[in-house]
């Protein structure tokens, strides 16, 4: 804000290289930052544990400061960090219901730690009570965050079914616009100015739609190809090359202008920077903007023992049944590794550890059902976790 204000250049590169040290090296796939419990503290540079603490209180904070730098520079990757965060690390701090609430949004739990200020799960209400509020405040102003204007530009900034009025070059427009946004990636856009009006509509291209996760090389895409999105005005395709990661559409619009923007939605397989030590030979999966976790709900198939070989397949599959209406994924092919019967026998038995140690172990193929990140823990205690294993230990 001092940098906006002042105009003073060295605020603005103070915040820029703090900004930038953070996106590239200390940010969670999920969006959330503060790694360590100890001081409620950011680690060192890719200091990234799946446990780390990530506070909902940072994250509401991240959405805000990056809500700030889009609006110091006008460019789309502060919204496109404010996005993961919102989908992921920030509103996985309360339960479906309403009524539960994390303190810390870890990337993997045993199903058994009180973890959360002294709580296993999700809890009531915490003696400081900061997160709770602070989370429910924001998504009660979650709306002005969506839309923008500068000059003779109006900047769609979060695709969610909603309405906006703003004043644009003079002229009063309203928006409207209807999705299913993240489930899906068609988004419609009514534009309704008071009167056939000459202004740029900017619509934002987000970073998942262009073959990347965060805007640095934190993580990556397996298959790195973007979406093949399009755009249309009218019914018509046209062209458009973004501009601070905005499509940018110039014209007189008239009441009854309808836009179109197609974003596919397939399912990336996600790694981690190498320097990232916990992330390192694991595997997670995103759809759009959504990370994804798996959860061991009937302790049947330990989170330790399951690998994903390159060849498994995953499927999105809508379940409108299930918290409000939500898609997960079918991942077929895992691997779950087994003690073999011998194996079994020799520690019933005492037997001498070497006898166990030579003893092959033995897998089977299962499928997975990855919930949506933020959606975990609202059918009980059960390990969790976000990175999978690429190959059994060892190899």
């Amino acid at each position: 804000d001092v940098a906006a204000l002042t105009g003073d250049q060295r605020y603005f590169n103070a915040i820029t290289k703090i900004w930038e040290n953070v996106a590239t090296k200390k940010l969670y796939l999920t969006g959330g930052v503060g790694a360590l419990s100890r001081g409620e503290a950011y680690g060192a540079d890719y200091e990234l544990p799946n446990d780390g603490y990530n506070e909902t209180c940072a994250a509401v904070a991240l959405m805000m400061w990056n809500h700030r730098m889009f609006l110091l520079t006008g460019d789309s990757k502060y919204m496109d960090v404010f996005e993961r965060t919102a989908f992921n690390g920030f509103i996985s701090g309360v339960s479906e219901s309403g009524d539960r609430f994390f303190y810390p949004n870890p990337l993997v739990y045993d199903g058994l730690k009180k973890n959360n200020n002294g709580f296993a799960g999700r809890a009531p209400w915490f003696g400081c009570a900061c997160c709770p509020p602070n989370l429910l405040r924001t998504l009660a102003s979650l709306t002005g965050y969506f839309y923008a204007v500068r000059a003779d530009s109006l900047y769609v900034n979060f695709y969610a079914e909603s309405q906006g009025d703003m004043t644009v070059a003079g002229t009063a427009v309203k928006l409207t616009q209807t999705t299913n946004y993240p489930w899906q990636g068609d988004i419609r856009v009514a534009v309704a100015p008071a009167h056939p009006a000459t202004f740029t509509l900017r619509l934002r291209l987000p970073d998942w739609a262009q073959g990347k996760p965060v805007p640095s090389d934190l993580y990556g895409y397996d298959d790195s190809l973007p979406a093949t999105w399009t755009l249309k005005v009218g019914g018509k395709a046209i062209q458009a090359t973004p501009e601070k990661g905005y499509l940018a559409i110039t014209r007189e619009w008239r009441s009854g202008d309808v836009v179109e923007l197609n974003l596919p939605m397939p399912v990336h397989a996600v790694h981690g920077n190498e320097h990232i030590a916990a992330t390192r030979d694991r595997v997670a999966f995103e759809r759009g903007p959504v990370v994804y976790c798996v959860e061991d709900l009937d302790r049947t198939k330990p989170l330790n023992n399951l690998t994903v070989p390159a060849d498994a397949q995953v499927k999105p599959e809508a379940r409108s049944a299930l918290f409000g209406g939500i898609t997960v994924l079918e991942i077929s092919g895992v691997r779950l590794a087994t003690a073999s019967p011998a194996s079994d026998a020799n520690a019933a038995t005492g037997a001498g550890s070497s006898t166990a140690a030579t003893t092959p172990a033995t897998s089977k193929t299962v499928t997975l059902t990855a919930v949506p990140y933020y959606a975990w823990n609202n059918e009980g205690l059960a390990p969790m976790a976000v990175w999978l294993a690429r190959a059994p230990a060892g190899m």
